[in-house]
């Protein structure tokens, strides 16, 4: 199977079900395209190629994001937000 292969660009994502309204460090976030404060969260892998060589994804950073439920603008964040 060659790089690219069926499901391998985002077999590293993972979804939390459900609409929320999130938070970080006390601020509330909000979608910059649309204003919604309605988010699907997730998480993501930050692959880097030599890792990826290596066949070590696993260790790799995760990020959290959020999805608008609006417009489906996607925001990431190295941190995880709170859940209002």
């Amino acid at each position: 199977m060659g790089l690219f292969g069926k499901g391998k660009i985002f077999d590293s994502v993972q979804k939390v079900t459900g609409a929320h309204s999130y938070r970080i460090q006390g601020k509330s976030i909000v979608c910059p395209h649309c204003g919604s404060d309605r988010f699907e969260q997730g998480s993501a892998l930050l692959n880097t190629a030599g890792m990826t060589f290596l066949n070590l994804d696993w260790a790799n950073r995760q990020a959290t994001i959020l999805n608008c439920t609006v417009c489906s603008h996607v925001q990431w964040f190295l941190r995880p937000p709170d859940m209002c």
